[in-house]
Parts: structure tokens; sequence; C-alpha cells
């Protein structure tokens, strides 16, 4: 195991700068994601970590030894990509010997360390099989066995999840999870879908357009995002956010939007009048009766079983709304939304940062 280090890494690609001075640690046995919309870089940064591409500037550090100038083989890291990279001709017992072979390692040790990462994935009565003989998910998990037979110091995964279907990514989510448990490597692990963020990680890199807006642990991104790009991106579906004014009066704060009074928790920044951006999270939202909250039109009723999710319309925006379990609520029929200021949350609308 080993700690990884980006000291103001830049990438360059003639003269358009992908990456921008990026710089953050990631500890030992530490599960990191790299989470992000597509282009922001973040498969960029792992592959000038697996010394697959050059970095333009900066230092990259495993184990507190920069390896910028060394060979991808050299680095101690194992890598399992989106495609599964297994070589069709090979059955899978070689396909994850593969990597032993090529460093000459005896045949017992290869036989042991292969038998381990089956036993390990529940691929022993797949061994003699070839990977046209497999399904998408029993290829992830023999490109993760090929990985696990290197011993590396970190592995690396780029979106391994993104060729599955939706019951098959769940699955395999929970599988990777317990199996950094179990061995406790070092992980960066890149993806676009932030639902995997959250369930995966022990922390998360937000990127976007090459720099990073934000790294935390799941629940401080969602609870406290450090500015709207975060807030918009982490959470599923999304947080709801409108343009309103700050109004304080009387040591109390609320925000005018979309017509109406939208309250707020207790602020220690913010000007009265301040132009900002008012957002709720979905599941904060509680329904009541038009006089007892913000008047709202129900359109769109979706139960999902254990939840529904409400599309509403407020002074012509439209909001989402998530119940947990169901609701009489018909489209066109009148609600009110009754929200905990506390849980509201409010960004500048120059710089988009928070304010808290």
């Amino acid at each position: 195991m080993a700690s990884v280090s980006f000291r103001r890494i830049e990438k360059a690609y003639g003269k358009v700068k992908v990456i921008h001075g990026i710089g953050f640690d990631i500890a030992d046995g530490e599960f990191v994601v790299l989470v992000g919309p597509s282009g922001c870089g973040k498969s960029t940064l792992l592959r000038m970590l697996a010394g697959l591409e050059e970095i333009s500037g900066g230092e990259i550090l495993i184990d507190g030894k920069m390896v910028n100038d060394l060979e991808s083989k050299d680095r101690d890291i194992a890598m399992v990509f989106q495609s599964y990279a297994l070589y069709p001709h090979m059955t899978v017992r070689d396909n994850m010997a593969f990597s032993l072979k090529l460093r000459k390692a005896d045949a017992k040790t290869t036989n042991e360390r292969v038998a381990n990462a089956a036993r390990i994935l529940n691929l022993d009565a797949l061994l003699e099989r070839f990977p046209r003989e497999l399904s998408g998910g029993q290829r992830q998990r023999v490109a993760m066995g090929r990985a696990i037979v290197r011993d590396p110091k970190v592995f690396l995964f780029d979106e391994p999840l993104s060729n599955l279907d939706a019951k098959l990514r769940v699955a395999m989510r929970a599988e990777i999870k317990a199996l950094h448990q179990r061995l406790k490597t070092t992980t960066v692990y890149v993806t676009h879908d932030q639902i995997e963020a959250m369930t995966m990680a022990d922390r998360i890199v937000v990127m976007h357009d090459g720099i990073v807006e934000q790294i935390g642990t799941p629940l401080e991104l969602f609870d406290r995002p450090g500015n709207l790009f975060v807030a918009q991106f982490i959470g599923s579906p999304a947080m709801n956010v409108f343009n309103g004014t700050l109004r304080r009066r009387d040591g109390r704060s609320v925000v005018e939007a979309l017509g109406n009074s939208w309250p707020v928790g207790e602020l220690n920044q913010g000007r009265d009048g301040q132009a900002v951006h008012y957002g709720v999270r979905p599941g904060d939202i509680e329904l009541s009766t038009p006089e007892r909250g913000i008047p709202a039109k129900v359109v769109v009723v979706e139960p999902t079983g254990a939840e529904t999710e409400l599309l509403l319309e407020v002074g012509g925006e439209q909001l989402i709304v998530v119940l947990h379990g169901r609701t009489a609520a018909q489209p066109d029929e009148m609600v009110g939304l009754v929200i905990d200021g506390s849980k509201a949350h409010l960004f500048d609308d120059g710089s988009g940062k928070r304010l808290d």
C-alpha cells in the first residue's frame, strides 16, 4: 500500500490546457473517487498517475517517491479499464497470470496468486474459459483479478462499470467496495456517475474544467456543498436551485424568489439585498396545504414504490420533490411546500460560493 500526492499538476495538448495546477493527497489505504462531467480532466489525471500520459507540469508522488519519469510498469500500480482489456486468445487463468509471467515469477507463486484472486472474486469455475464465453460482469471481475494478482501499491479504476447494465452496476459497486475493505489497497476510481461516487468513496474529488471544485466525504459534499457546481452535481435528483434576493430583517433571513419568501437558517454571511441562488434538495421538502406552505401546482406524479417523485411549478419555474412513501396529490392540484430553513443552501450569485 502507498500514499499518492498530486502537486500542482498541469496538462496541455499543444496550446490547449486541460488540467490547471491540481494538488491534493490520497492517504495510504484510502478509496478516493474522482468525479465530474465528461471532459473535466478526471481520466486524464488518472492516466498521468498510471504513466500513460505525460505530465506537462507539477509532480506525482507514490509512497513519497516522485514518479514523473518512471515507466508505467515501474510504478507498482494496476489499472482496470472500462473496456476490460482482456486478451481474447487467452483463458481466464492466463489473462490473470500474464503480468506475473512478464515479471518471470515462478510457477508456484503465479498459481498461488491466481488461485487466491479467483477465490476472492468467485472465479474458480471460470479459469479455463475464454473471455468470449463470459458475461460483462464476469469479464470485469477477471480484469479486477488480473489487477489483484499483481499485488500493487495502488489500484486505478477508469470508469469500470460503464459497460454494464443498471442491475449489474449496483452489484459490482458492492463487490469493488468489499474488495477494497478486504485488501486495504490505496484505490483511485474515476467515474462520471455521482451515485457510484457517493456509495463507494471514502473521499470524493469533484472536478470541473480541469480544476478541483471540492474534496470531502460523500456526506460532507451532500450536506455542505462548497459552491453552486458541487451543489447541483452531487445528489440525485439534483438540488432545486433558483435565483432570489436575500433579505435580512431583525436578525432573521429569508430569500425572496418566485413571488414567495423562502426560509433560511442562521447566516453568518450575506447582506440585505444581495443577489443569491437559493437551493433545496428534493428530499428536504414536505407537502402541506397551499395555506400552510409556499403554493405550488403539481405537474407530474411519478410513484417508484418506496418513494414518490413530484414535478411541481412555482412562479413559472419547476421544482422536484421526493417523498418517502406515497401521496394522494394529483396533476393540476395545488399544494403547499414546507421547508426547514436550516436545510436550505445559499450561494452568491456572482461567485457561486456558498454563504455560511
